[in-house]
């Protein structure tokens, strides 16, 4: 098992092959969790400290079913114990989705390219740099 974890929340099968594709691809080695819906998400952050693993970073899409990625996020800025970085990956265009999900604590803001390999390229660069470069928070889960 790897040291990191990647929760990866998307309800489009395509794009969850895509991203593990383009972690394979790109050599990311990390656990990955996906999780299909907002609310699933929800259940898993509610769970840390369990026997639930602490994810390094959330790849989280906007338009998910039960609850959206922006009621996800919100979540997970209101919950004390969750400092874990978020990393909005959307297609969607929307400024208000952008300007929603940065006011709402999003620590990053990244569409998804229609092209394959410029989507392994965002991918290969925002995973290096949240798994590798970035020095994450120190979870004191029982606080």
């Amino acid at each position: 098992m790897s040291s990191k974890l990647i929760l990866l929340v998307e309800d489009n099968p395509d794009d969850v092959d895509l991203t593990l594709r383009a972690f394979k691809r790109n050599n990311i080695v990390a656990d990955v969790i996906v999780l299909e819906d907002g609310q699933k998400a929800i259940d898993y952050v509610e769970a840390l400290g369990s026997n639930t693993k602490v994810p390094d970073v959330i790849f989280l899409d906007l338009k998910l079913p039960k609850k959206n990625g922006l009621d996800v996020l919100n979540y997970l800025r209101n919950e004390k114990k969750t400092k874990i970085p978020v990393v909005i990956l959307t297609s969607s265009v929307e400024e208000s989705d952008l300007i929603n999900a940065y006011s709402l604590g999003a620590n990053s803001y990244i569409r998804k390219p229609v092209d394959f390999l410029q989507f392994i390229d965002n991918i290969q660069t925002i995973s290096r740099y949240w798994l590798t470069l970035n020095q994450t928070y120190p979870y004191l889960l029982n606080n």
